[in-house]
């Protein structure tokens, strides 16, 4: 127990100093249209590499940010840095149509969020429309009056996606009431495709509901044709996942599909 207090202690204290010393960056996953391949978005994902510690998982890092607040400096840092970057594509002649950026409850809960966002949208100069914020049904549940807040955003013009759907404690009278576009189906269910009933059942069900509602939904962990091809005869509208590509650096990503056009 003692070493992993230390432990913790020592990535907090260098994950204070990450941001200050230009460790961190945000790297970006396609999300592409599931009956035809194009690239109509991508998924901002944040790295950290550490000269100490090497490359950092999101998963070791992340949940000791929302613990301790750091998750506030670097949930800001994440939505300006992705915001700059699809615009310095913009000018080089390269278009992404929309980017998904993940949002913890912490950052949900500042009083001072909308406005942070709206500064951020008039320095950088995107569209509202080309920003997607990502939440869990957690999320929801955890901000007092989220509703009030999701519906600003959805004035502002920015999208909202309900991330990991299905593997929370989804209320349906929740749902039909959130300002949310998209829902976004659990790779676990996706893994499932091919060999369990009972994941294609839900994912069968998940588009039926989708349908009725007027969402779209993006599939997440797509990793084989066979996936690919069952959730488009679904009528799922995108997919993301290693089959389409992982997550790249900025420079690596433009290249890729630059060559693809």
């Amino acid at each position: 127990m003692t070493r992993d207090a230390l432990e913790k202690i020592r990535i907090e204290t260098l994950l204070r100093r990450a941001l200050e010393f230009g460790e961190m960056s945000v790297h970006l996953q396609p999300q592409v249209e599931a009956c035809s391949g194009r690239l109509v978005g991508a998924e901002a994902l944040i790295r950290w590499n550490n000269p100490e510690l090497g490359s950092v998982p999101p998963s070791r890092f992340i949940p000791l940010a929302e613990e301790s607040g750091l998750i506030i400096p670097l949930g800001a840092w994440v939505l300006r840095e992705t915001c700059r970057q699809v615009m310095r594509w913009q000018a080089g002649g390269f278009d992404l149509p929309q980017v998904s950026v993940n949002l913890s409850v912490k950052q949900l809960e500042r009083p001072d969020f909308v406005d942070m966002l709206l500064q951020i949208l008039n320095e950088t100069g995107i569209e509202p429309s080309r920003l997607k914020l990502e939440i869990t049904e957690s999320v929801v549940m955890g901000v007092e009056d989220a509703f009030t807040l999701l519906d600003r955003l959805r004035r502002i013009g920015i999208s909202l996606a309900l991330d990991d759907f299905g593997t929370g404690y989804s209320s349906l009278s929740y749902l039909k009431m959130l300002p949310v576009q998209q829902l976004k189906i659990d790779r676990s269910f996706v893994t499932g495709i091919g060999c369990n009933p009972e994941d294609e059942a839900i994912i069968k069900s998940v588009m039926a509901l989708a349908r009725s509602l007027d969402f779209e939904v993006v599939a997440e962990g797509v990793e084989t044709l066979e996936q690919a091809a069952f959730l488009n005869a679904e009528g799922c509208h995108q997919l993301q996942g290693w089959l389409h590509g992982r997550a790249l650096a900025p420079a690596d990503f433009r290249a890729r599909w630059l060559a693809l056009k």
